[in-house]
């Protein structure tokens, strides 16, 4: 097929969705202000004062009830005139939550599994990578940060 066929399809389709415009208009009275807060955060700010070195902007968020799976057959690897074989018949190992962060100064994700979620799990994540953590309530919450490698 040539490149100028796969051009002139879509441009003769009714349905161009690349020409679709959307906008949303802000109807919170507090967006303004929250979204000051965030801005802020991404610019190294807190109440008008300059993050330090020992403190983080993370973004969390968690994933509850994932299916731990352990698969009861090892896939074998493609041959010489086969192809690979996966068994799909797995074991069941009950539920887990993924917290996921993203260190926003310094461009990492990170993440870690735990039996449930809630600030504990919470806090030990945060406390794998950062010094210390602002709240969503506005507080700043001293952990412990593991020294670097």
């Amino acid at each position: 097929m040539s490149a100028s066929t796969v051009r002139r399809w879509p441009a003769q389709d009714a349905l161009k969705p690349w020409q679709h415009r959307s906008w949303i208009f802000i109807a919170s009275p507090g967006f303004r202000l929250k979204a000051a807060w965030v801005l802020d955060l991404y610019a190294r700010t807190w109440q008008g004062e300059q993050l330090g070195d020992d403190e983080y902007v993370i973004s969390a968020d968690e994933k509850t009830s994932i299916q731990a799976r352990c698969r009861c057959h090892p896939t074998l690897a493609p041959g010489k005139a086969r192809a690979m074989r996966v068994n799909h018949t797995y074991g069941r190992g009950g539920a887990l939550a993924y917290l996921a962060a993203y260190d926003v100064h310094a461009a990492k994700v990170f993440g870690r599994t735990e039996e449930r979620t809630g600030i504990v799990p919470f806090m030990n994540l945060a406390t794998a990578q950062p010094a210390t953590v602002i709240s969503s309530a506005g507080t700043r919450a001293e952990t412990s940060r593991p020294p670097a490698p």
